[in-house]
């Protein structure tokens, strides 16, 4: 069974930066479609990022040009790195790792925004 392990969220002030990492078990990463969603409190869960195994790249409007999504193959790790932050990038972060129409999710991670 697939297994993704998330680190890097906390708290920090609006413009601050923050880096997330996940790590996934399974030697098929490198050939897998990855990525992040975040889910605010009483809102849906939504694509952040997204990362093809040729490292393609997507991104949800309201962060294009602050954040960046990449991956290390040889790590198994797919990141997020997260600049200029604002109040409403606040949710909880999942990583996901896509097989087919199989999807794996981390266990998340807080992000909070905050003076």
């Amino acid at each position: 069974q697939v297994q993704l392990v998330e680190s890097g969220g906390g708290l920090v002030q609006p413009g601050g930066s923050l880096r997330l990492s996940c790590i996934a078990s399974t030697n098929i990463f490198r050939f897998s479609f990855v990525g992040w969603y975040r889910q605010a409190p009483g809102q849906q869960r939504e694509l952040v990022a997204g990362i093809t195994p040729g490292s393609i790249t997507d991104y949800l409007d309201s962060v294009k040009g602050r954040f960046t999504v990449s991956r290390d193959n040889a790590k198994r790790t797919v990141y997020l790195q997260m600049n200029s932050l604002v109040p409403e990038d606040t949710a909880v972060y999942y990583c996901y790792i896509r097989a087919g129409t199989s999807y794996t999710w981390g266990q998340g991670t807080q992000v909070t925004v905050s003076s």
